[in-house]
């Protein structure tokens, strides 16, 4: 499932993600497992109650590679196409 972050349209990061997920352009979060709840807790629950899915089995440097970005992120949100 990673290997979609490398051809799919999304956003990287909080904020951006939530603002996808409340304008409902998401249709799967990816949350870092090894990130700081405080960060991703509020766009778990966001999900929830937009009823996207939400996954949690990938470090902060997994999704910044599978991202083909240089640092780590905490949040990759795929959009719908």
């Amino acid at each position: 499932m990673i290997l979609e972050l490398a051809s799919q349209e999304k956003v990287v990061g909080v904020k951006q993600s939530r603002k996808a997920i409340r304008e409902g352009r998401v249709k799967r979060v990816y949350l870092a497992c090894d990130a700081d709840p405080a960060i991703t807790t509020p766009v778990a629950e966001a999900c929830q109650a937009a009823g996207i899915p939400a996954e949690e089995s990938y470090t902060m440097a997994q999704l910044g590679t599978a991202c083909r970005i240089t640092v780590g992120a905490s949040v990759v949100a795929v959009l719908c196409e």
